[in-house]
């Protein structure tokens, strides 16, 4: 069997060290704090993940000198000053599994067939939102598959995630091999430079995303950015309860104009969960089309 994960409650070495058993685990307590973090956050853990959870958090609680999870779900809940913790627990709790060039037939749908077609009616900039946009693999390659196409100066391309962990990843503009395993090799050479180990985007072209923290169920933070004429909200809802999708498609159909289109990601499906937008085929890839319903803000 193997020993329960320790941690410390600093870098300091000669610091105590402590495992998951120490921090008092009562079924109720761990399930008030993944109660509220799906309230705050949309993110559900099961009965069959909430041991994920907890492992995840547990580092967390030591660190803010709780000695049980019922202690620190009273912090997270009541306490005023908790709003630097949720950023923590969304660091924590982030899945930062991205590429370049991941699940790339919708990708190329809104480069060369939407961003066109748009770009001739709208009089304007296409309004391009990636959210969550983790370390910046996804909004990056869009900007260069437009670049690629002459179109980047058509769009305006913002990433968006609730880490800000990985908004300081993206906003570096720094990755490893692993971030290249379905990238051209000729396009990381055109795009990128080597640092070292690790290799950094050209300056001039994540010039053109700019980064935001938003949190999918903070309506007023979505409703600022979901304007956009296309959402890239692709491998999220997977983590999410059906209530909290619905909470988030019902801001994104508010705010987008007419048409919108909407990415979500391969193994998700809305069309039991939402009216609001209408599945169809664009290119080789299927996007949900808002053409009607909610507000236009076009």
């Amino acid at each position: 069997m193997p020993a329960p994960r320790r941690w410390r409650r600093s870098d300091d070495p000669t610091d105590v060290a402590f495992d998951a058993d120490s921090l008092g685990l009562p079924h109720t307590a761990v399930t008030l704090v993944r109660d509220l973090v799906h309230e705050r956050t949309g993110l559900f853990y099961d009965d069959s993940r909430i041991g994920q959870m907890s492992d995840r958090l547990a580092p967390r609680v030591a660190n803010r000198g709780f000695d049980t999870f019922l202690d620190y779900y009273y912090f997270l809940k009541y306490d005023d000053t908790s709003g630097d913790e949720w950023h923590a627990v969304m660091d924590a709790l982030s899945v930062p599994e991205t590429y370049f060039w991941r699940e790339t037939d919708q990708l190329n749908a809104v480069a060369q067939v939407i961003v066109p077609a748009l770009a001739q009616t709208l009089g304007r900039r296409v309004r391009l939102w990636s959210v969550p946009c983790a370390s910046g693999e996804e909004p990056l390659s869009l900007a260069i598959m437009l670049d690629q196409r002459g179109l980047l100066d058509s769009v305006q391309i913002e990433g968006s995630d609730a880490s800000p962990a990985a908004l300081t990843a993206a906003a570096a503009g720094l990755y490893r091999e692993r971030a290249f395993r379905s990238l051209p090799p000729l396009l990381r050479t055109r795009y990128f430079k080597a640092e070292g180990s690790r290799w950094r985007i050209d300056p001039s072209l994540a010039a053109r995303v700019s980064w935001s923290r938003v949190n999918l169920l903070d309506t007023a933070e979505v409703e600022r950015r979901a304007w956009a004429d296309v959402i890239l909200c692709r491998n999220v809802f997977i983590y999410f309860s059906d209530t909290a999708i619905r909470r988030v498609l019902e801001t994104f159909a508010r705010a987008m104009p007419t048409p919108g289109y909407l990415c979500v990601g391969a193994a998700e499906s809305l069309l039991r969960l939402t009216d609001c937008f209408d599945l169809e085929q664009v290119g080789e890839a299927f996007v949900y089309v808002k053409r009607s319903i909610g507000k236009d803000n076009g």
